[in-house]
């Protein structure tokens, strides 16, 4: 398998994740508005890395973003759930977001180089061979 192929599986994958959240969502807008904040954003960087799998070269800022936010997010809950702000169960979580974000970092395409544009030499801009 090659690495355009497996960055597809995980974009895929991460974006089914990520799209599943609308359940959580809708069962916690009452209950925890944040929560259901934060399931809000995750939902709509779902729709866009599904939609990213068509050209993932031309979407390389989506896929670092989407890995760099599951890092600090990562950080967050970790720190949060050391310092009993939230469950130790939510280090499972923790660990996704990690495995997300090494995943996207090792498999996103590599950085288009772009030719340099050929500068005419001073006095000749414009100039024309009659040809």
């Amino acid at each position: 398998m090659n690495r355009e192929m497996a960055l597809k599986i995980v974009l895929a994958f991460v974006g089914l994740l990520f799209l599943a959240s609308a359940y959580p969502l809708t069962v916690f807008v009452r209950q925890e508005p944040a929560l259901s904040m934060m399931f809000s954003i995750y939902v709509t960087l779902g729709v866009f890395l599904l939609l990213a799998i068509r050209n993932p070269s031309a979407n390389r800022s989506l896929i670092s973003f989407t890995a760099w936010s599951s890092f600090a997010h990562a950080a967050v809950m970790g720190t949060q759930a050391l310092w009993n702000i939230v469950s130790r169960g939510e280090l499972v979580g923790v660990a996704i977001l990690v495995v997300i974000g090494v995943a996207l970092i090792v498999l996103a395409p590599a950085k288009q180089r772009i030719a340099p544009v050929p500068v005419a030499a001073p006095g000749h801009e414009g100039v024309t061979t009659g040809v």
